[in-house]
C-alpha cells in the first residue's frame, strides 16, 4: 500500500472549531470521495461529520450509525449545494473485514454520495483508488487507545455489546459518542490517489506553518474572527449537557428523512 501524497496537522481547541473545520473540508468533496474517520472514543468524530454534513449541505440530525451501521443524509435541494452528495455516514466497528465492508454494498452509492466510514482503515481501501484520512487525537485516552488498525487496543470477547467494549477502553467515558468536552484535539488529513494529489484549499483554516528545523507546527483552525479586546465578564455556570438522541431499531441502511 503507497503512502499518502500529503499530509496536514491542525489543531482545534473546542467543539465549535471541530465542526468548521469539518465544514470547510465538506464543501470541498464531490460525488465518490471515501473520507476514513479514526478517534478514539469521545475525540469527536460525531461532531467532525455534523461538520461535513453542513458543508456537504445534506439534512440535518447527523448521528453515530452505531446499531445500525449505514444512515444516508440526502442533499437538500434548497441547501447550500443543490444537487449535490448525499452523505452515506458508516460505522465500521462491528465489522471485522473487507469482505463484510462489501456485504452492506457500499458501491451502490458511492456513485451518488460521499462516504464517511469511521473505524474503517484497513477495511475499505479497496472501494476507492482514492481517499482521505482523518484522525482525531485528544489529550486524555490518547494514542494508545488506537491499535494498528484505528481500533481500540482493549481486547473483547466475540459479540461484547459495543457499550462494554467501550467503557473498558475509557472507563472515564459513559458515553461512546460523547464529543461535548471542549479540549483541544489535533487533527490530521491525508490524501491518498490521484484524486487527493494535492491538499485542498479549505476556505478560513488557518494552514499550518513550519517552524524552522522541524517538522511541520499546528495551526488553530479559527471559527470567526477575532473581535476587539475586552475585560473578561463574570463565569457563568455550564448549562446542562445535551442528552444523546436514542437510537433507532437497527435496520441497514437508514435513511435520514
Amino acid at each position: 500500500m503507497s503512502g499518502p501524497a500529503w499530509e496536514r496537522s491542525l489543531e482545534v481547541r473546542t467543539a465549535a472549531q471541530t465542526h468548521a473545520l469539518a465544514a470547510a473540508l465538506g464543501a470541498v468533496l464531490e460525488t465518490g470521495d471515501l473520507l476514513v474517520l479514526t478517534g478514539e472514543l469521545g475525540a469527536g468524530k460525531t461532531t467532525f461529520t455534523q461538520g461535513l454534513g453542513e458543508g456537504l449541505g445534506v439534512r440535518a440530525g447527523i448521528i453515530s450509525p452505531t446499531f445500525v451501521l449505514v444512515r444516508i443524509h440526502p442533499n437538500l435541494p434548497g441547501g447550500p449545494r443543490p444537487g449535490g452528495p448525499d452523505l452515506v455516514h458508516v460505522d465500521a466497528y462491528r465489522l471485522e473485514s473487507a469482505a463484510e465492508i462489501d456485504d452492506i454494498d457500499l458501491e451502490n452509492t458511492m456513485d451518488s454520495a460521499v462516504t464517511v466510514v469511521e473505524w474503517g482503515r484497513g477495511r475499505v481501501e479497496h472501494l476507492s483508488d482514492s481517499r482521505l484520512e482523518v484522525e482525531l487525537h485528544r489529550p486524555r485516552g490518547g494514542a494508545a487507545g488506537i491499535g494498528a488498525a484505528g481500533m481500540p487496543a482493549v481486547a473483547q470477547p466475540a459479540g461484547a455489546p459495543r457499550a462494554a467494549a467501550d467503557s473498558a477502553a475509557d472507563p472515564g467515558v459513559l458515553d461512546f459518542d460523547t464529543d461535548d468536552d471542549d479540549e483541544p484535539r489535533s487533527v490530521v488529513i491525508r490524501g491518498f490517489g490521484p484524486r487527493w494529489a494535492e491538499a485542498p484549499a479549505l476556505p478560513g483554516v488557518v494552514e499550518p506553518v513550519p517552524a524552522s528545523g522541524s517538522g511541520p507546527a499546528t495551526a488553530p483552525v479559527p471559527v470567526t474572527a477575532p473581535g476587539p479586546v475586552t475585560a473578561p465578564g463574570p463565569a457563568t455556570a455550564p448549562g446542562p449537557a445535551t442528552e444523546p438522541v436514542p437510537e433507532t431499531t437497527p435496520q441497514t441502511p437508514e435513511r435520514n428523512s
